[in-house]
């Protein structure tokens, strides 16, 4: 048996400071289960709240809010890879307020660090952001920033974009388990941004079948076309989210468009013109019968500058409405402001899906007014065979029997009213003779119209200037100006640019013929040498004498600056 003192050293306890260490250590282990517990639902709850976002703008803003509460970070900001994949073309931000942001300057377009993750789409993460070679420091007010961790966000194996957070809360460094929790939200955006994209892809589709269904109702139901080509703009500038919409139409025999419908910024300095096929974007959509698209429409080389029309816009882009098989009707512009994102090429098959379908709906409507007419063209042959075979034949045969009467009548006064019946039929006959003339005259050949007849003009002009003057119509000219007008206001055109040519030693000269149904108004500017105060005034006083034969004047100005403005102006009569 062993002694009694053995039992009393095995009861002997740890010591104390042992015993601490391991319930200092399980409370540790205890803490750091119930944090990650917590950090896994705080995750959770991020991909729910990500998740149910519908509206893309929205979906990105609270994916950046989910990421700074995560990894508790002050800045966060997630930045959108633009169509060229190397610049970012969106930023959304948190942290930073409205007037830092106005201080600091323009959105980074991804040099630096933030170009790090644009080249490198994998997770970066640094203990001091500017001991990185691609950095180069922030901008003048820009809050400063030592920790980073960046993600990038990726969407069908596409890389949409990246996340980029700064700055953890308490001055602490990310770590392994916060790039884990970033990444495992990035998968979830990624999800999230599909499904936003997809929905708002449905309902753009479901605007733009809406609009279709609209423009094609209005159309067979008998609405003018310009109504019809005025809600063709309206509303493809509503879904495309332009500042600027346009319709332009060809002009018969003169190998230019003229633009009828203008909508939106600056759309009175569209409006009227008439524009060439060669350095115009709409000229070129038409010629090619395909898109014609343009990052930025006020520097675009291949775009005339003159006139200006473009200040304040950007992007652009004009599909021909139709297609180079059934005809191009015309050319649809869009503008956005300057600095908007460019059209993209889903954007311009969608503009012109919608283009042709609006194409087809005008090839229906002109086919119903095309049977119509035809059908009124029948009713007036109808009408003036009837005439010529009943009405001139009875009437004819009258005025014999009357002759035949008249020789027989004796009583002078009598003898006279009969032969005053004769040439009343006479007279009668001639009426409707005329009248069956007019019923079967078609209407005559295209491009005989005032407006072809003064770009024509205005073309010719061309190789004797050493320029191509602009043009701008405005009006019903083709159907308020009668022939005899219109004749006159052709001839002072021409004796207009013609004086230009000889003696203005301009560079530039505008063209307006414009009417309100009330009064033809032709205006030439020209930015010459003016009008001298001696010279010979033969050009004007022709111009002028015509003007006054139709009862109206004939203006000019030289301002001190230079050039000179006629202004010719008549009363409208009709044919």
């Amino acid at each position: 048996m062993g002694s009694p003192e053995e039992p009393q050293r095995a009861r002997v306890p740890l010591p104390q400071l042992r015993l601490d260490e391991l319930l200092e250590e399980l409370q540790a282990r205890l803490d750091a289960a119930r944090g990650t517990r917590d950090r896994v639902h705080s995750l959770l709850e991020a991909v729910l709240s990500v998740g149910r976002e519908l509206d893309l703008e929205q979906a990105l803003h609270s994916i950046v809010e989910a990421a700074a509460v995560l990894v508790d970070a002050e800045y966060a900001a997630l930045g959108v890879i633009g169509p060229d994949g190397k610049r970012l073309s969106a930023f959304h931000t948190i942290g930073v307020t409205d007037e830092q942001i106005a201080r600091i300057g323009p959105y980074p377009e991804g040099h630096g660090i933030l170009g790090e993750l644009i080249r490198r789409p994998e997770p970066l993460r640094l203990a001091k952001l500017s001991e990185h070679p691609a950095s180069y420091g922030f901008p003048v007010d820009h809050p400063p920033m030592d920790t980073f961790l960046g993600v990038p966000i990726r969407v069908r194996d596409q890389v949409f974009g990246n996340l980029y957070l700064t700055e953890k809360h308490g001055g602490a460094q990310f770590d392994e388990e916060d790039e884990s929790v970033l990444s495992t939200l990035a998968v979830a955006a990624g999800v999230a941004i599909d499904n936003a994209r997809l929905y708002e892809e449905s309902r753009l589709r479901e605007r733009w079948l809406r609009a279709n269904a609209e423009i094609t109702h209005n159309l067979m139901s008998g609405r003018g076309p310009a109504e019809v080509l005025g809600q063709i703009a309206e509303r493809a500038g509503e879904i495309t989210g332009s500042a600027l919409a346009a319709v332009a139409l060809p002009m018969a025999g003169t190998g230019s468009l003229a633009v009828e419908i203008a909508v939106g910024m600056d759309a009175e300095a569209h409006r009227g013109l008439v524009l060439p096929l060669d350095s115009t974007l709409m000229g070129r959509a038409f010629a090619s019968a395909a898109p014609a698209v343009s990052a930025d429409v006020c520097h675009d080389p291949r775009i005339s500058p003159e006139p200006a029309r473009f200040q304040g816009l950007g992007p652009a882009v004009a599909v021909p409405i139709g297609t180079g098989e059934g005809g191009v009707r015309g050319v649809l512009l869009l503008a956005r402001e300057s600095g908007r994102a460019t059209f993209t090429p889903t954007e311009t098959e969608t503009l012109q899906a919608f283009a042709a379908q609006a194409a087809v709906a005008m090839e229906l409507a002109q086919r119903r007014q095309d049977a119509e007419e035809v059908a009124v063209l029948k009713d007036r042959d109808r009408i003036a065979r009837d005439l010529h075979d009943l009405a001139i034949q009875r009437l004819f045969a009258t005025g014999m029997t009357l002759q035949s009467a008249g020789r027989v009548v004796e009583h002078p006064e009598a003898a006279e009213r009969v032969a005053r019946a004769v040439d009343d039929l006479d007279e009668t006959i001639r009426i409707i003779r005329s009248t069956i003339f007019g019923l079967r005259t078609r209407d005559g050949d295209a491009g005989t119209g005032l407006r072809a007849r003064a770009v024509r003009v205005a073309g010719e002009s061309a190789p004797v200037l050493g320029f191509a003057p602009g043009v701008r119509m405005e009006g019903l000219l083709d159907t308020d100006v009668s022939t005899e007008t219109a004749d006159h206001a052709v001839a002072v055109l021409s004796e207009a640019l013609t004086n230009i040519a000889r003696h203005a030693r301009a560079d530039r000269a505008d063209v307006t013929l414009a009417t309100d149904g009330r009064e033809l108004r032709l205006t030439v500017r020209d930015n010459g040498v003016g009008i001298p105060p001696c010279g010979r005034r033969s050009g004007l006083r022709n111009m002028a004498e015509r003007a006054e034969q139709l009862g109206g004047r004939l203006d000019w100005d030289c301002p001190r600056d230079g050039g000179t403005t006629l202004v010719w102006r008549v009363p409208v009569t009709r044919d």
